[in-house]
């Protein structure tokens, strides 16, 4: 949705063993600096995009993406250039932070399974499975406690999807 497709460059998503990476083409859209870009301010770039995401019901509130990634994730996770932006995000985030303590911190393999989620969010509890090579019963365990923190919840059955908190 941030991307400038106007360089025909998709954006990239690499995993790796304790982060993921995802590089936009394009910097902050003109007009939007630092600042107001962490407090939530939104200068669409691609409005089209962003309407579908919307009438899909794929984004909750315009805007709100990055103070909400802000609750987990410092500042420097957002490295801006000239051309792309790159935010990376380490596994486990920055979780437990001033309120939240052990209560609310991810196991490796809970930010395993969510990291996932992230990426493929209409992934289904076998595919997890699969990928994770643990068994199903595992995974709904992981799948309700990252329920049980907030993190995540299921919209539809069979056929849904995960939305992330």
């Amino acid at each position: 949705m941030h991307s400038d497709f106007t360089k025909e460059v998709p954006p990239k998503f690499e995993i790796f063993d304790d982060r993921i990476e995802i590089t936009s083409t394009g910097s902050l859209p003109d007009g939007l600096s630092q600042d107001e870009f962490f407090e939530g301010y939104s200068i669409p770039r691609n409005k089209e995009i962003m309407r579908v995401f919307k009438d899909l019901e794929l984004v909750e509130q315009l805007g709100s993406g990055i103070p909400r990634i802000l609750d987990t994730y410092d500042k420097n996770c957002f490295n801006f250039t000239e051309n792309f932006l790159r935010m990376t995000f380490m596994k486990g985030g920055q979780e437990g932070g001033q309120e939240g303590g052990q209560k609310f911190k991810l196991t490796d393999r809970q930010t395993e399974v969510l990291n996932i989620i992230i990426i493929n969010p209409k992934i289904s509890r076998r595919e997890l499975s699969v990928k994770l090579k643990i068994n199903e019963s595992a995974i709904q365990k992981h799948l309700n406690a990252l329920k049980k923190k907030k993190k995540i919840i299921r919209d539809g059955e069979t056929t849904g999807k995960w939305i992330i908190l």
